[in-house]
């Protein structure tokens, strides 16, 4: 039976961890101040913003929150960022996103300080990773990470197959296995026998946004599965980009869908937040 990575679990572990640090900085006189920039009220965009206020209170961490109207204007938005780039008290900043088609997004990014990006999208960030240099990491990439360390699964050496090459996932995560001393392919929509490729790996991780596409057949015996994707089924439930049923009788260790990789996005956004203070 594959091992069941669990999400919720290790999350709960780093966040306890943070706290405790948190308690250590404050006796310091340190605190964290995170400014979270939300535009409109998007239903999904609410619940994240709502978790990510939840975790900071629970770790000790001061939220602040910039709710604005969706038909806000452009030059309004980067103006309160630049005026929190500014603000001593504020540690990091968050702007929510998907932003209104009326804004760009990118413009928004670059204009977040990189000392303060703690969403790791900033192009600043993003080639502190890939030479190596201390930074900010792209949070979901940096809770896979944790869940196979913590879960005793070794990088070192592997052959590691990425399905996705988004700007949030699937080119930071290559980085990340790179910096673990693993052998990384990244696949895509153009890649030719994905098939093939995907049996090849020791560790695969499946960040495409297509529901249950990944079955056993794509998945090689005793290998580890990191479903990044989040999708409803027929039935209404959670479900990923991976035929869960179908492919955990053939892996040694697997994530869940919910409970896997989602838990560990916030814990990790958590740790980027303390580290702006370390």
């Amino acid at each position: 039976m594959a091992q069941l990575i669990d999400g919720k679990k290790i999350s709960s572990e780093i966040k306890e961890e943070l706290k405790a640090e948190v308690e250590a900085l404050k006796r310091q006189g340190k605190e964290i101040c995170l400014a979270v920039v939300q535009v409109g009220q998007d239903p999904a965009s609410c619940v994240y913003v709502n978790n990510k206020k939840k975790a900071c209170a629970y770790i000790g961490i001061r939220s602040e929150a910039y709710e604005l109207p969706e038909t806000v204007g452009e030059e309004e938005l980067l103006a309160l960022v630049e005026k929190l780039n500014q603000a001593g008290h504020v540690n990091g900043i968050l702007v929510q996103l998907p932003l209104p088609a009326h804004i760009d997004e990118d413009k928004v990014i670059r204009a977040i300080s990189p000392d303060k990006d703690v969403d790791g999208f900033h192009p600043v960030s993003v080639g502190r990773l890939w030479i190596g240099e201390p930074g900010f990491l792209s949070c979901t990439p940096a809770g896979i990470i944790q869940l196979l360390k913590r879960s005793g699964i070794s990088i070192d050496g592997k052959e590691c197959v990425i399905v996705g090459r988004s700007n949030i996932v699937g080119k930071p995560m290559a980085a990340l296995l790179l910096r673990e001393h693993a052998t990384v392919t990244v696949a895509h929509s153009h890649t030719k026998n994905l098939k093939e490729i995907t049996n090849r790996a020791d560790i695969l991780i499946v960040a495409m946004g297509k529901r249950q596409f990944i079955g056993a057949d794509y998945v090689k015996d005793g290998a580890v599965v990191i479903d990044v994707g989040m999708h409803r089924d027929e039935n209404n439930k959670l479900c990923g980009d991976v035929a869960f049923a179908q492919v955990c009788e053939k892996t040694s260790a697997i994530t869940p869908v919910p409970g896997g990789v989602g838990p560990m996005t916030i814990a990790m956004l958590m740790n980027n937040c303390v580290q702006t203070v370390r």
